[in-house]
């Protein structure tokens, strides 16, 4: 099952140089990734009720993370939410991700996109025009790596849990 990969990373790349470069994304990238990323959870899981239980279980996680993020701009940081703290392409971007993997591996994954996102944003900040974080490009670049890595070296299935 090359074919999804390679075309997500693609996809992934994509949405990595133009979240760097623009700040912007096209928005047919995100299903393109949504199918791609689902394509290969339900090839592994090959039961359409554990697949969208364990979506679901990825969607609801997403949906916590942002209403908690929601509710601290809102009230604690007293700013805008949508394209201030958090842009529509990452929270489309989160939802793509949910498609992907099981819970064990989404949460993983997840948690671990947003620790080198933020770590690289840290370290990179003086060299950037931007003064926000490009999530959806620093998340799609540290998944790119996850997957060629497994492609490489033919690492632990992604999807056994």
């Amino acid at each position: 099952m090359i074919e999804p990969k390679v075309l997500l990373i693609l996809c992934l790349a994509y949405i990595a140089l133009q979240d760097f470069k623009e700040r912007k994304v096209f928005w047919f990238l995100f299903p393109l990734a949504m199918a791609c990323f689902g394509l290969m959870h339900f090839t592994k899981t090959a039961n359409i009720g554990v697949f969208l239980y364990q979506v679901g279980i990825n969607w609801l996680s997403v949906s916590l993370v942002i209403l908690i993020l929601f509710l601290y701009t809102r009230w604690i940081a007293k700013k805008a939410f949508l394209n201030h703290s958090l842009g529509l392409g990452d929270i489309l971007f989160f939802l793509a991700l949910g498609l992907g993997f099981p819970p064990l591996t989404f949460t993983i994954l997840f948690a671990g996109a947003i620790l080198f996102s933020v770590l690289i944003f840290i370290s990179l900040k003086s060299r950037l025009k931007w003064q926000t974080v490009p999530l959806a490009g620093l998340m799609s670049t540290y998944i790119i790596f996850i997957i060629s890595y497994s492609l490489v070296f033919n690492s632990p299935d992604l999807y056994v849990i």
